[in-house]
């Protein structure tokens, strides 16, 4: 369990890291663009080939695989749908458009990003293989843009250094239990139970890149984000295949 809340910390550290930069320099949007895209085909490879692909064969076409994709995919676009209501629409927003105002919003649209991803990485530890490395790199790499643009808007907004990285440390804190969740959940679970946790977060997550993350990074990175997804993907795959 400690192990699989190490390694959802780690995953979600990038969130952190993001916002000392926000705090510390002025990055280009058109750089945080690409790097979201790139982050986002990493996510899309973890997604087909760490969670899907896996459900598949253990799941033996008990009809988990799309009751959970469908689930993961329901619960997060209504989620969403409530936070963006709130005010956290703006949280993957490149350019900073969030406000002290939407503080709450924005945390708990990060901790709703955040969570199907740290379930995974917790998750894969299950089968004693060791944690799924690509899924832990695809998560860090897209986490860093999301910190970068809402700790622009945040400070912005008036919100203090301080209380900015405390309220990112929580958040890591939060990803990290989470992965142990994760990890308790899945471990005594029957395949079918198990297949359908992995597609149920793949369902959040595709829901999410297509929502926000591949839209904002398409309008900040420009028509070079198609080659940043590529990499991203085939980054993630080359990890995959090299466990």
């Amino acid at each position: 369990m400690w192990e699989a809340a190490f390694w959802g910390a780690l995953s979600a550290s990038s969130l952190l890291i993001g916002a000392v930069i926000a705090l510390r320099w002025q990055v280009s949007p058109r750089i945080v663009g690409l790097v979201m895209g790139f982050g986002a085909g990493a996510l899309i490879s973890a997604v087909s080939f760490d969670l899907v692909d896996e459900a598949i064969e253990t799941s033996a076409g008990s009809g988990a695989v799309g009751l959970g994709l469908a689930a993961g995919a329901l619960v997060f676009f209504l989620g969403d749908w409530y936070i963006d209501r709130r005010g956290g629409d703006q949280r993957k927003d490149i350019g900073g458009k969030g406000a002290e105002g939407n503080a709450t919003a924005i945390t708990l649209g990060t901790v709703l990003d955040g969570i199907p991803e740290s379930i995974v990485v917790g998750g894969s530890l299950v089968a004693g293989g060791g944690v799924s490395a690509a899924v832990v790199a695809a998560a860090f790499i897209s986490n860093l843009p999301e910190a970068l643009g809402a700790s622009v808007g945040l400070k912005k907004g008036g919100m203090s250094r301080g209380r900015l990285i405390a309220l990112w440390v929580a958040i890591v804190v939060v990803s990290a239990l989470s992965s142990a969740l994760g990890y308790l959940v899945l471990d005594d679970a029957s395949p079918n139970v198990g297949a359908f946790f992995q597609t149920f977060a793949a369902g959040a997550m595709l829901t999410m890149l297509a929502d926000s993350m591949i839209p904002e990074a398409h309008e900040e990175g420009g028509r070079y984000v198609g080659l940043f997804l590529v990499l991203g993907f085939a980054l993630a795959v080359f990890i995959s295949m090299s466990q």
